[in-house]
């Protein structure tokens, strides 16, 4: 039976641990149960912390709303991901901070499992620590990016924009980001298997 303790020691381990040269897939098992131990819920397990309500539920859609879609609420911090039968799995999200959010339409142009993160020129220049990252930096626990990501584009082009995991789960529900969508690794890994490349992602202004 999972319990905060143990989940925090698991992960506090996990945390701790260096990172490797090159990150190999045959280390992705290993990594997803360190963000989703045994004996996960994800309707009820919190060891982080979060407010309740960022927790995943089932709930009803709006009408009209495509299946496989995703709405990003940016005031009340909530994704949806958009089901048959006029329903929807809702999630808890961060945003962007300051001005860094950016509201549009979108499509998923590719997804990945515990990706490299590599910090854009722009996002160097205002946080110049991330220069030591600017050959990119391996998947893993640790990384910005999470346990998954989906990457953003406007028709051909990739935005840069990315709705990813976070090793830093405290900060769902706030502005924090340096424009991604944020969400716990635990419900990304969820989120990535139902959505598809090429769907459809709305983000609605803050």
């Amino acid at each position: 039976m999972l319990n905060r303790r143990s989940f925090l020691l698991a992960s506090g381990a996990a945390l701790a641990a260096p990172y490797v040269a090159h990150a190999s897939p045959d280390d992705w098992p290993d990594w997803d149960l360190q963000v989703r131990p045994e004996g996960f819920d994800p309707a009820s397990s919190n060891p982080w912390g979060i407010a309740n309500r960022f927790l995943p539920r089932m709930v009803s859609a709006n009408p009209g709303l495509l299946p496989g879609d995703i709405h990003v609420d940016a005031v009340a911090r909530y994704l949806y991901h958009i089901r048959d039968g006029g329903t929807a799995m809702r999630y808890g999200v961060a945003i962007g901070r300051d001005g860094l959010y950016e509201p549009g339409i979108y499509r998923v142009g590719r997804k990945a499992r515990w990706p490299q993160w590599t910090p854009t020129e722009t996002m160097i220049a205002r946080d110049p620590q991330y220069a030591q990252f600017a050959d990119g930096m391996p998947g893993g626990p640790e990384n910005p990016l999470g346990s998954r990501a989906l990457y953003l584009y406007s028709g051909s082009r990739d935005t840069y924009l990315r709705i990813h995991g976070t090793p830093q789960p405290w900060s769902i529900g706030h502005r924090a980001s340096s424009g991604c969508v944020r969400m716990v690794m635990a419900h990304i890994i969820d989120l990535y298997d139902e959505v598809e490349v090429g769907s459809t992602v709305h983000l609605y202004p803050a």
